[in-house]
This record gives C-alpha cells, structure tokens and sequence, in this order.
C-alpha cells in the first residue's frame, strides 16, 4: 500500500480550530468535539499547527489567570505550543506516514498549496499494520 489516500479522514469529517479563534471558542469547540489535539486552519484553509488541550490549559494559567473573560478576547494564536504536528503530502511514504504517526496521534494532510485537506489518525494505521502482520495467507 503506497497511496496514503486510503488512511484520509477527510476535511469534511474533520474537528478543526481556526487560527483567529479565540480560547473560549477553542475550549468549545474541543469540548463539542471531544478530542485531545485538533488541527489549527486559517480561513483560507492552510494548515497553521495543532492545539492541544494542554497547550489551552497552560495558555489560560498564563494569559487569563483563570478569567473566562479574558478567555474571550485572547486569540489561541497567542498560546505557546508545545509542538505541532507534522503534516504529510499526498506523496509521503508508507514508511514516514508511520514514523510521524508513532510520535502524533493524527498526521494533517495537505495538499502542494499546503490547503488542509483532513487527518490521517494514528488507529487507522495501527489497524492497517495489524492486519498486515496478521492475516492469515
């Protein structure tokens, strides 16, 4: 298997954050979706990072000092994170598709332009592994 395609949870089905949310909007939105990271867009759809519920906690003990208030007028632009996920090309390998996903539990996918175009989830290429190593012949 060398097309990465088959992995892709698409935008369309994807929880994503844009850069110019605010923190409240972010800890919404996270909430709603219940996931641990989400992927950062600008509105032209680019990908800008990942925000983690980590990244918010420790951006809301710095920048708001607990103050759901300030949480509405400070951008999650403004958070320090502590890494961003490393997205993939449609063109990436097998072989990098894994080791990025070994160390981020979703790999981005962008397309040249470098517009967002949906994740590629850690369990869907654990899975896709297991059954190579185990089917039976």
């Amino acid at each position: 298997m060398n097309n990465i395609l088959f992995f892709l949870t698409p935008k369309a089905m994807c929880a994503y954050l844009y850069d110019d949310y605010t923190l409240r909007q972010a800890l919404e939105k996270m909430e709603a979706a219940g996931f641990a990271a989400l992927p950062i867009l600008n509105r032209q759809g680019e990908y800008r990072g990942t925000l983690t519920e980590g990244d918010l906690l420790w951006g809301l003990k710095n920048m708001c000092y607990m103050d759901m208030r300030q949480a509405e007028a400070r951008r999650i632009m403004e958070i320090s994170r502590r890494k961003d996920n490393i997205p993939a090309r449609v063109t990436t390998s097998m072989r990098d598709l894994v080791e990025r996903a070994s160390t981020q539990n979703f790999v981005p996918v962008v397309d040249d332009k470098d517009a967002f175009i949906g994740i590629i989830t850690r369990r869907s290429i654990i899975q896709y592994c297991m059954h190579q190593l185990f089917r039976e012949d």
